[in-house]
């Protein structure tokens, strides 16, 4: 069974801690080896060598253009903490893809005010809230102008209060037509704003389909057990 995200569409993919959901994820973006499987990103198939627990990419070009053409948003954060929020946003741009600093400095300063804390571009990572913080990194994902953008628990870090400011932002990505793959905990999200929901279960796809038919009516017994303990 595969999955697909289709350009525009935004992926949820829900389940149990250890089902797979992030370790999944991070094999999109090839921050971890799968050791079976293809993936194709643009309709480009990764290339692989050797097999099993030994399989890797074998072109370090591809894997650097790939990785330069998906923005990943962690659970953590991952802020540069001796970096301002401005800092953090203009990093990628300037040291990966080289690009003219007015021009990364214009687009970082929009950014941050298009997830709200434009008036924080001068502050460290280590004086703003957690929400702010993720808002920031959010910033930092677009500013790579990807193609499409991961999120691995974005809230789930958050309390929440803090956490609705995230879910604002990523609710507004959504809404602009960003591909996007998020892996949630918030079955609200992952029913307000997906085209196409995937339920993992000890590590293999047990079920997805649109949110409207997975969330009213799942067809398999796990998927009942999870939604009703989620919806307790």
């Amino acid at each position: 069974m595969s999955i697909k995200a289709e350009r525009g569409h935004v992926v949820s993919l829900i389940g149990s801690s250890g089902s797979g959901k992030s370790t999944l994820l991070r094999c999109c973006n090839l921050l971890e080896d799968s050791q079976q499987g293809e993936i194709l990103f643009d309709g480009e198939p990764i290339a692989w060598k050797g097999t099993g627990a030994a399989r890797r990419p074998a072109d370090a070009k591809q894997v650097r253009r790939v990785r330069t053409s998906l923005s990943m948003v962690f659970q953590q954060f991952n802020l540069w903490a001796h970096m301002t929020i401005l800092q953090n946003v203009m990093e990628c741009p300037l040291t990966v893809l080289n690009e003219d600093r007015a021009e990364v400095e214009a687009r970082a300063r929009a950014l941050l005010e298009r997830v709200g804390i434009g008036d924080k571009c001068d502050v460290y990572p280590a004086q703003m809230s957690g929400g702010q913080q993720q808002r920031a990194a959010i910033a930092r994902a677009l500013a790579m102008q990807p193609k499409a953008l991961l999120f691995d628990e974005p809230t789930s870090a958050l309390d929440p209060e803090l956490e609705q400011e995230v879910v604002k932002v990523i609710r507004s990505l959504a809404e602009e037509g960003r591909t996007m793959m998020l892996v949630t905990h918030d079955m609200r999200m992952a029913r307000d704003i997906s085209d196409h929901v995937v339920f993992l279960h000890q590590g293999r796809i047990e079920e997805q389909g649109p949110p409207a038919e997975l969330f009213s009516a799942p067809k398999s017994e796990r998927l009942q057990q999870f939604l009703a303990a989620t919806a307790a």
